[in-house]
């Protein structure tokens, strides 16, 4: 620790790292113009970076200049239970690899604090019309993740610094917004800002406390764990100034639509967001919150808020402790991230948004950031009056009409975190059921908050009974359906889908609705508000305009639109304020954090993996593909694919299918169908989980073909020389068969989504060796880098239609991989022509460098922890 800078906190028997002190003594005056970012990450280099580099790193910051990479140390790292508890494998796997070769396996441990929450194994399989639907749901989670669990039960005992919140409790987003984050840190006497990353993209959440909370793959967030710092370039730190309020009606929802749509269109992606302004001041955590968490979807790495009065008044709210909450307000004022001391902060660029300008708005059909006005339904296509009219035709006749709404969800963090979201729904369907409408009997509904706070609420305002009415009981708290985790549709609907090939969709308050990641069976699917959600559900199809058509009439034959059912500002503040009080989070709070586990006990330091178990299976990354050396030359395309390949194109998340890969390998291990479960939940397992790359059924793939030419939807590969198509994964075990190394060919955004890691493992594994792409996703960049995938940026102008690349031709790569170097790709023709085309590598710094030169993270802290111990 850097002893010269560290103080008295005033009001405590505390220490503190002036950073300010550090960054004036470089060059005086030049705090007043570092943005909140650059300060929290001043303060992590004085008090945690090695000395004799302190200078050059804050001068980065002082500066704004990228020639020099500089450390960061998370306090703490969070997880949910998939990409947590394979990063645990993962850690259990390197501890039989350091045994076999003589080091000390109880020596492995994460030397950060981690948080593992288990939030991603419960599916909708009952939904929210059935009294017994959490009971059930959960019955059904623990039975078909035994094995899962029984893993994650021996980690608690095995690891060190390991908390695990079991599973039913909410999502880790939440929670950690709600109860985990203290905003100011406290360790050895010392108080510092809480920092942290986590295995979702969805992190940044609790930005919105003003705490720097960065989404990572799971193979980053293991080189944290393991002591390891997370080294990165100065940041592009952007203002987006926010003005005016919201109009009447508008929900925080409505806001990260319009935001999202904005922030894509100015290109922010991995930059480090700051909202400010009057408009930012005057918008509730809930709201800010709502924000934040949708970072991904505008391609931020973070969205920050600063510490002001709002952020006290919610630590309040969520009943801690007064000393903490005067710990926040004392440290934020004495060491400059009060929002009053940021007025002079300086930004490479600043944006500028008015929220009166927002209208009432979803997201879809198949992207977050393509904004749909419920006023443009009908110039959209959507909602138009011929559609609508042969609908009502067939649900007159009896059947489910086009456009059906198929599920309707009230999920996800980002919205149930926002108590006025969660009220206004509420509200709505209280009015509804006071007119007598109904959902439409094919709509599958359900409401999954994210905290059982959440519960508590609207059980003192009464709003619960009114939900569950209308068919929106609580089903679980986890993350579900806007993690496609939807579950099982009534059979009789399914059937009708199939044999009609209808058109079906799904509504619900998530943040992703990527083509087939909601269901199967849900062609599309929109983002809206908690009160539209129901509202479509009472509709019952997209195929309707919400603002303006009719939803059913009362008993004395009044027709009954929207505006009949939409409660005022006024009404949901005052539910609001009467209704979400200190007490209900200390009551659901208090008993979940009082329990500790002691690290040790009977537990064994290795693992005993279960040999039929299609959950966890040792790693094999000292095997196979892995095991051998990359050659980077004769590479063929696995794929030739798009733009805007998402991690759900790599590696599916929803329900496996039994005519899928994995489903007939789950079939053959003796699994029934009704207990396949998800892709995310098998991704402990290699064997399964490899079985997920590029099975989306929504993938195209240039390389296969239809007769006219256009290109074949489907998980499918052309295997060369040969020019045979066939399956994904039969394409892929006839290549690893042959050991032939492979490359995958891509257009911009590649890897957008969630931060799954084995987007990037499945891929390894089958035998990719690079990637080259004209953009990538930050967080799926540094994922395929941990797994020793070389990541390589063509240039503007140049893709793999201005080069002709058709799949047929090999690949090899010339040059020395370095932070910023023009490396060359080389393409042999089938008819012996050779094209040389200059790529830029994407390996962005040295840790980056030596990560990728060991072959991946594990294999890199396996030779520094086998070196280390070796010297001593």
């Amino acid at each position: 620790m850097n002893n010269e800078f560290r103080k008295p906190l005033p009001s405590t028997k505390l220490d503190w790292i002036d950073a300010r002190a550090a960054v004036e003594a470089i060059r005086p005056g030049a705090w007043a113009g570092l943005p909140y970012v650059a300060r929290v990450h001043a303060e992590n280099i004085v008090r945690r970076a090695d000395p004799a580099m302190r200078d050059a790193y804050l001068a980065q910051l002082i500066e704004r200049r990228r020639d020099l990479d500089f450390p960061w140390f998370p306090a703490r790292v969070v997880c949910h239970d998939i990409l947590g508890q394979t990063a645990l494998v993962d850690l259990a796997g390197l501890r039989d690899a350091i045994a076999d070769q003589g080091g000390d396996p109880a020596a492995v441990n994460p030397v950060v604090p981690v948080q593992l929450i288990v939030d991603h194994s419960l599916a909708v399989e009952c939904g929210g019309f059935d009294p017994d639907a959490f009971a059930e749901n959960r019955a059904i989670e623990d039975r078909r993740n035994a094995d899962r669990f029984h893993f994650i039960d021996w980690t608690k005992q095995a690891f060190r610094n390991v908390d695990v919140i079991p599973p039913g409790n909410g999502i880790m987003h939440q929670i950690n917004l709600e109860k985990m984050s203290p905003v100011i840190y406290v360790d050895d006497g010392v108080a510092f800002p809480d920092t942290c990353v986590g295995t979702d993209s969805h992190t940044p959440h609790v930005d919105a406390l003003g705490v720097i909370a960065v989404g990572v793959g799971g193979l980053e967030a293991e080189n944290v764990m393991l002591g390891r710092a997370s080294w990165m370039r100065t940041p592009d730190m952007v203002a987006v100034e926010l003005s005016g309020k919201p109009q009447p009606g508008i929900t925080a929802t409505d806001i990260v639509l319009a935001l999202t749509e904005f922030l894509r269109k100015e290109k922010v992606v991995g930059a480090y967001l700051e909202f400010r302004g009057e408009g930012a001041s005057a918008l509730t955590i809930g709201d800010r919150a709502t924000i934040s968490n949708m970072a991904p979807e505008y391609g931020a790495t973070a969205a920050m808020f600063f510490i002001d009065d709002n952020t006290l008044d919610y630590l309040r709210l969520t009943g801690r402790e007064d000393a903490q909450i005067a710990l926040v307000e004392t440290y934020a004022k004495a060491a400059g991230l009060w929002a009053g001391d940021l007025a002079d902060a300086q930004y490479e660029r600043t944006l500028h948004f008015d929220l009166s300008s927002v209208v009432r708005n979803m997201a879809g059909p198949s992207n977050p950031h393509r904004r749909l006005p419920v006023s443009d339904l009908q110039e959209r296509g959507i909602a138009d009056e011929a559609k609508l009219e042969h609908g009502k035709a067939e649900e007159m006749a009896g059947l489910m009409p086009d456009g059906a709404v198929i599920i309707a969800a009230i999920t996800s963090c980002t919205n149930t975190s926002n108590p006025r979201n969660v009220i206004a729904a509420g509200l709505l369907a209280r009015n509804a059921n006071a007119k007598g409408l109904t959902r439409k009997p094919w709509v599958k509904t359900s409401l999954a908050p994210g905290s059982k706070v959440v519960q508590s609420y609207l059980e003192e305002a009464k709003l619960l009974p009114e939900l569950e009415k209308l068919g929106f009981g609580i089903v679980g708290f986890a993350c579900t359906t806007c993690n496609g985790m939807s579950g099982a549709l009534d059979p009789d609907i399914q059937r009708e889908i199939i044999d009609r090939d209808l058109y079906a969709t799904a509504v619900l308050s998530g943040n992703r609705n990527f083509d087939g990641r909601i269901h199967p069976y849900a062609k599309q699917a929109f983002l809206a508000s908690p009160p539209l959600v129901i509202a479509y559900a009472i509709a019952g199809t997209v195929r309707f305009d919400i603002e303006k058509d009719v939803l059913g009439r009362d008993a004395q034959g009044n027709e009954i639109r929207l505006k009949d059912l939409w409660p005022s500002d006024e009404e949901i503040d005052a539910v609001v304020r009467a209704n979400v009080k200190p007490e209900q989070f200390r009551k659901v709070y208090g008993p979940m954090f009082n329990v500790r586990v002691e690290h040790g006990g009977n537990a064994n330091p290795l693992y005993d993996w279960r040999a039929m178990s299609t959950y966890i299976r040792r790693p094999p990354y000292w095997e196979g593909a892995l095991a051998g050396e990359r050659t980077l030359s004769g590479m063929r395309p696995l794929a030739v694919l798009g733009d805007n390949i998402t991690t759900d194109h790599l590696s599916p998340s929803n329900a496996i299918l039994a005519s899928s890969a994995a489903g007939e390998y789950l079939a053959k291990m003796g699994l029934p169908e009704e207990d396949f479960n998800s892709y995310a939940t098998h991704r402990g397992d290699h064997l399964t989980a490899q079985r997920a790359t590029f099975a989306n059924p929504k993938l195209l793939n240039e390389m296969v073909r239809n007769e006219d030419g256009s290109v074949k939807q489907g998980s499918l590969a052309r295997v060369e020389p040969e020019g045979k198509t066939m399956r994904m994964w039969e394409a892929i075990e006839t290549y690893m068969q042959r050991k032939q190394p492979l490359i995958i060919i891509a257009g911009a955004d590649y890897g957008q989504g969630s931060s799954r890691d084995w987007a990037a493992k499945g891929v390894r594994l089958a035998g990719v060796e690079a990637i080259a792409a004209e953009g990538f996703e930050r967080i799926h960049r540094t994922n395929l880098i941990g797994m020793g995938v070389l990541p390589l940026q063509f240039q503007m102008g140049v893709n793999r239609n201005t080069l002709g690349i058709d799949g047929t031709e090999t690949f090899d790569v010339a040059g020395t991989p370095a932070p910023g170097a023009m490396l060359t790709l080389v393409i042999h023709r089938r008819d012996g022509g050779i094209v040389e085309v200059p790529v830029l590598c994407r390996l962005d710094s040295d840790e980056e460098v030596s990560i990728y030169e060991a072959g991946g993270v594990l294999q890199r802290f396996a030779q520094d922890f086998l070196a280390a111990n070796k010297a001593a």
